[in-house]
C-alpha cells in the first residue's frame, strides 16, 4: 500500500493507494479481492436481500462473499448499497430481494433508485425454505443473514432499473 505519487510506474506485485481507506470497508475489501482476483470468476456484483423487520444482507464479489450484515431500517440499507454499486466495478449489478415482504422490498428499490445514478440488475426471488433453523433462537440475527446468503444464490424474475435521471 502506498500512495499514487510514490508508486512505481510498473510492479509485478499488486499495488493498493492508500486513497481507498477513504471508502466504505465493504468497498474496500472487494477492490482487494479485485486486485488478486485470478480472472476465472465472473466479473459481477451479487446482492442479496431478506426483508422484513430486521433486513439480512449478502454482498458476493467475484465469487467470493465479502459482506454479511444486518440492519433494520430500509434507508440504512438503501445508502450502504448505493456505496457499494458506486465503489466496486463490476460488468453486471444484480440485487435479488426476497418476496417475503414486498412492502419493505419495494420501499428499498424505491429508495436505491434515488441515491444510485446508473442501472443495475433487480430481481425479486422466492423466499421459500430460506430460512434455516438455528439453535438459541435468532442469534445476532444470523438467520436474516443466511437467508440473504440464499436468496442471493437463487434465480427469480429479472428486469432492469435505469436511473430515474435516464428515464424522468
Amino acid at each position: 500500500m502506498t500512495t499514487e505519487a510514490e508508486s512505481p510506474k510498473s510492479s509485478a506485485r499488486p499495488i493498493l493507494y492508500e486513497e481507498i481507506l477513504k471508502e466504505d470497508p465493504t468497498v474496500i475489501q472487494g477492490l482487494i479481492i479485485e486486485k488478486i482476483d485470478s480472472g476465472l470468476n465472473q466479473n459481477e456484483l451479487v446482492i442479496g436481500i431478506d426483508p422484513g423487520q430486521r433486513i439480512g444482507l449478502s454482498v458476493t464479489y467475484l465469487g467470493k462473499e465479502i459482506e454479511r450484515g444486518l440492519y433494520t431500517s430500509p434507508e440504512d440499507i438503501a445508502n450502504h448499497i448505493a456505496k457499494i454499486l458506486g465503489g466496486l466495478r463490476a460488468e453486471r449489478k444484480i440485487i435479488k430481494i426476497g418476496n417475503g415482504s414486498m412492502k419493505v422490498a419495494k420501499e428499498i428499490t424505491g429508495l436505491l433508485n434515488l441515491k444510485f445514478c446508473s442501472h443495475f440488475e433487480l430481481e425479486f426471488v422466492d423466499e421459500h425454505r430460506t430460512t434455516r433453523k438455528i439453535k438459541n433462537f435468532n442469534k445476532r440475527g444470523e438467520r436474516d443473514m443466511l437467508s440473504a446468503k440464499f436468496i442471493a444464490q437463487r434465480e427469480g424474475y429479472r428486469r432492469f432499473v435505469l436511473p430515474l435521471s435516464r428515464t424522468g
